[in-house]
């Protein structure tokens, strides 16, 4: 019974988190699912502090060689800290989900550190900063992710609409009334509400006159950026119509409105948006698929009882993410194992599984890159293809490799805390598949595993055999196909 009550905590924190650091499990162990849930949706009660061990002895380190570390100005640095974030917060629903929104409202560093008058260490600020550490109290795009992460919808819409790198992004900076820009409207439409088949082209034209002169402006002082600033003189007054309803009473028009008020247009716009049925069912949808599975159909009675949640909560997240993670089908043990893991999650999983001890997180960086993930940066408006997709040849290769740098790394680590279960092969085998939980591994795969551990002469036991024994399974375990699944 105890075997089976830790497999469910074990699913809860690599949907809801990246996997669990031994204290993480044994702290959650000790509640009631229920409670667990709520523990996790209920982060604002635990302390924000991961930022400051930063440095400190005991955790991950982060590599900024010849110079000081500045995840504010520099993105390398940015996503060293994002991974530590990830790795060691006790928030771990938190940061999940700002990696949700991060894909969902993908935005790349790339091209905003080419954009005209901007560069590579204000395109990380606008992409990383936070508001605490910097000179002119820019807050970074996946810093208001974060604080947004289970707030509501229509605020959270609200905010990346104003978003400065969202802005340089989707090119909002350049809508004007002469030259209205359509790349936010179609997006905000296709991949952040509605979803595809549920918006004209006439919409596409209409959604960008409501949003002219929703633009940037650079500020003064000693650390001046761009910020957000509604232009009234750039601003389409006229009425705009749409194939949708856009108020309550089924109104299809957004009125004409003097300049000064025009900003209501986008308000209204983005309230239609998030009160159409249509989003709730395309959240619904990719709730499902980021945290219950990838396999077969999406279950029509969990997208209907999550998009129901939805409205009664009044598109609070914190009550939609709620209700997936206390749904039958998050709970279903078919369920399990039935997403192909992020790189990201990979990543941080195999870490909190193997240890860190030493580690740099430069490192799990760059493997990250080559796995095909690249924080901060995603390849286009439509976020990274998940799924099987993750899994080139190149990719898996990576991440083997990954693996096999980690356990080389954790080494004498692994060898102290396998000396109590290094009696024999098959015990230590034991060992090494409870501390890297997988979906079951077939007899022939477990055979050729003990055939490793029982190859170059007999078993002694000996400290210098299990050290090496003991990596070598880990990276052959950490590699099997069973483990890139969450």
């Amino acid at each position: 019974m105890a075997f089976i009550y830790d497999q469910q905590f074990e699913h809860l924190l690599r949907r809801a988190g990246f996997g669990a650091r031994p204290d993480e499990l044994d702290a959650y162990r000790r509640m009631a699912f229920g409670e667990a849930v709520d523990t996790l949706i209920h982060y604002e009660q635990i302390a924000d502090d991961v930022d400051s061990k930063i440095s400190q002895a005991g955790y991950a380190q982060i590599a900024a060689p010849g110079r000081v570390f500045s995840p504010n100005s520099v993105i390398a640095d940015a996503q060293q800290r994002w991974l530590f974030r990830m790795l060691h917060t006790d928030r771990p629903l938190q940061e999940k989900m700002t990696l949700f929104w991060h894909n969902h409202f993908a935005t790349g560093y790339t091209k905003l550190a080419g954009a005209a008058g901007v560069g590579p260490a204000e395109a990380t600020r606008y992409m990383a900063a936070k508001p605490s550490e910097d000179a002119g109290g820019v807050r970074g795009q996946i810093e208001m992710l974060r604080d947004n992460a289970l707030g509501n919808f229509q605020s959270l819409l609200v905010e990346i609409a104003k978003d400065t790198a969202m802005l340089i992004w989707l090119d909002g900076r350049t809508n004007t009334r002469a030259m209205p820009q359509e790349n936010f409207g179609r997006e905000i439409m296709e991949l952040f509400t509605m979803g595809v088949g549920h918006y004209t082209e006439s919409d596409v034209y209409a959604a960008a006159r409501v949003f002219t002169g929703w633009n940037l402006t650079r500020t003064g002082g000693a650390a001046p950026a761009l910020t957000f600033v509604y232009n009234a003189g750039q601003h389409d007054t006229n009425a705009k119509t749409f194939s949708f309803p856009i108020y309550p009473d089924g109104s299809a028009t957004i009125g004409a409105r003097s300049a000064a008020n025009g900003m209501q247009d986008g308000l209204d716009f983005i309230a239609a948006l998030a009160r159409n049925p249509n989003t709730a069912n395309y959240l619904a949808r990719k709730l499902y698929r980021f945290f219950i599975s990838e396999f077969g159909e999406i279950d029509g009675e969990f997208v209907n009882r999550v998009s129901a949640t939805y409205f009664q909560s009044g598109y609070n997240m914190r009550a939609v993410v709620r209700e997936v993670l206390m749904s039958r089908q998050f709970w279903d043990e078919r369920n399990r194992f039935t997403r192909y893991s992020w790189p990201a999650e990979f990543t941080i999983r195999v870490i909190k599984d193997v240890g860190w001890q030493g580690l740099s997180l430069n490192d799990a960086r760059i493997a990250l890159g080559n796995m095909g993930q690249v924080l901060f940066d995603p390849p286009d408006v439509a976020g990274w293809e998940a799924g099987q997709s993750w899994f080139s040849t190149g990719a898996m290769l990576s991440r083997m490799n990954y693996a096999s740098a980690l356990a080389a790394n954790q080494k004498f680590a692994l060898g102290r805390a396998a000396a109590d279960h290094a009696g024999s092969p098959n015990e230590l085998l034991t060992w090494v598949l409870d501390s890297l939980k997988t979906a079951p591994l077939s007899s022939d795969v477990t055979a050729d595993l003990l055939d490793y551990l029982r190859a170059n002469g007999p078993w002694t036991g000996s400290t210098t055999q299990v050290q090496n024994k003991v990596a070598g399974a880990v990276h052959l375990v950490a590699g099997t196909p069973e483990y890139q699944f969450v």
